[in-house]
């Protein structure tokens, strides 16, 4: 109990003469000096309020001074949950109980069913009589006990929900968790800040297509980092426990079939995400964020988990584009001279039509807010309509923070039109090509960056998301589309002051019928 002073020295001076009375009892006869050879337990529950509960409390102490092997087991509780407690308990033994304190009684040794007392009074009779006890604790001192054991109970809860949240791991599964992203990923999502507010991290590496040695090869991998934030690292070499408790899940589906048809292929990606999606919709916490990563039907996978985990919101799942953003911003950046890697820049946090603006720091390349439209793994359109170049060494230079839009530093018209397209398109398998490789890196930091701006927050940054449509920009309800979106207390909105030219139009009709062709 949390008690003040006063009522500690109170409680003292009642000790020192309880102690006096009962070694008198005990020289006179009034006890029998063999009683502490009698081993028994002794239950007391009760509500934290409760002044009998207090007064109750109190005699089983001096009862515990008296018989050194008198077991004493308090059970103090909220008044909100003692009902619903006492009732369950009740039923459980066969009592009839209806008030604070419940006191029962067990004989140590001997197991068999335990012995009801009752409320104060039946355990005052039964401290009277078998011991010669009794209690005359004052009415104020009762109520002084109660509500400190109250302002106890409270402070003890409150400190153990504060424990509970300090040690509540962070849950991260990845799927296909031996695709060679991961390898890069992985580190990154720890050495960078996107996920420094999370004290406590779990690792779930899923790999259904995969040998169960590989997967634990990649877990000792990962332990021998010594990261701080992860508490721990888990294998599944199957969908028994797939998506528990998951807070975050970034979805891979590596095709390790090479001989499968167009066909066959998308067979198993239907059977695979239908899988995963009712197993989110199951297991995965209701506010997960889902990022669905990949070369191939992105915006179909992302679709039937959206189908399968129904009651999610499906704001929450999203296909990753901006591994195809960082190719096209690094065509432009090329082009005009400046940097396409991340740099100290200040970003405007307004959408005024000005210049310069009220900024915050902010790590960007030289080049933002290019757009891509449609279907990131098929039919898509780069927008540069809202697209600005940082830094760029023409006639006219301004402070930091000062862009220029790039449509207008690029006076080769024909360059935007014919040549542009084809070099992001290309961009991945010239890549791949040199390497004999996946580009792996650069989709790790496409996925950092948009969680980084999901969970963070990114100013008005503009990012490329394959997100389900509301029906804007004339783009069918309910389809997974690439559009352009801005990211603000860890909600993502589309934006709103985008013009939509004809030419746009016919490119975003293009995207829907091919998405739509492969949904059907």
């Amino acid at each position: 109990m949390l008690l003040n002073i006063q009522l500690c020295n109170v409680l003292l001076d009642q000790i020192r003469f309880v102690d006096l009375w009962i070694w008198m009892l005990v020289l006179f006869g009034g006890i029998d000096a063999n009683l502490h050879k009698m081993a028994a337990n002794l239950n007391i529950s009760g509500k934290a309020d409760c002044p009998y509960y207090a007064k109750a409390e109190l005699l089983a102490d001096l009862l515990r001074r008296i018989l050194p092997d008198f077991r004493i087991h308090k059970i103090c509780m909220l008044p909100s949950v003692w009902e619903k407690w006492l009732n369950k308990t009740c039923s459980s033994n066969g009592w009839r109980h209806e008030s604070s304190p419940l006191v029962w009684r067990e004989l140590t040794g001997r197991g068999g069913k335990a012995m009801l007392l009752g409320g104060f009074n039946d355990f005052l009779e039964y401290a009277q009589g078998y011991y010669g006890i009794t209690s005359d604790m004052k009415s104020e001192l009762m109520l002084n006990i109660a509500a400190e054991n109250l302002k106890m109970k409270e402070h003890l809860l409150q400190e153990e929900e504060t424990r509970r949240k300090l040690h509540k791991s962070f849950h991260i599964w990845i799927t296909s968790a031996l695709n060679p992203v991961c390898y890069h990923l992985v580190p990154m999502l720890f050495t960078s800040d996107t996920l420094a507010t999370f004290p406590s991290i779990s690792l779930h590496l899923l790999d259904v297509d995969a040998n169960e040695e590989s997967l634990l090869a990649f877990k000792m991998e990962v332990e021998d980092m010594v990261l701080s934030q992860l508490h721990q690292v888990d294998i599944h070499p199957d969908l028994n426990q797939a998506f528990q408790s998951a807070n975050l899940i970034i979805v891979f589906l590596e095709d390790r079939e090479p001989s499968q048809d167009s066909e066959q292929q998308l067979g198993r990606i239907v059977e695979r995400f239908d899988r995963y999606g009712r197993l989110i919709e199951d297991k995965a916490c209701k506010d997960v964020r889902v990022l669905v990563v990949g070369d191939v039907s992105v915006h179909l996978k992302c679709s039937l988990l959206i189908e399968k985990a129904s009651s999610m919101d499906p704001r929450r799942f999203v296909a990753i584009a901006t591994q195809l953003e960082g190719e096209a911003r690094t065509q432009i950046a090329i082009h005009l001279s400046v940097q396409s890697h991340g740099l100290n820049h200040f970003i405007p946090t307004d959408t005024s039509d000005l210049k310069v603006h009220r900024c915050s720091f902010f790590p960007i390349s030289d080049i933002t807010d290019v757009i891509i439209w449609g279907n990131i793994n098929g039919h898509f359109h780069v927008d540069l309509q809202r697209a600005k170049v940082h830094r760029y060494q023409g006639a006219i230079r301004g402070p930091e923070g000062f862009f220029q839009k790039v449509l207008e530093m690029i006076y080769n018209g024909k360059w935007v039109q014919n040549d542009f397209p084809g070099l992001v398109s290309s961009r991945r398998k010239d890549i791949t090509l040199k390497t004999n490789k996946t580009t792996a890196i650069s989709a790790s930091r496409g996925i950092i960056a948009t969680l980084d701006a999901w969970l963070n927050g990114s100013s008005y940054q503009i990012f490329s998301l394959g997100v389900v449509s509301t029906g804007n920009y004339g783009i069918p309800a309910g389809l997974v589309f690439c559009v352009p979106v801005t990211f603000q207390k860890g909600e993502w909105s589309e934006c709103s002051d985008i013009i939509i030219t004809e030419d746009l139009q016919r490119q975003l009709e293009a995207a829907v019928d091919e998405i739509t062709a492969v949904s059907t």
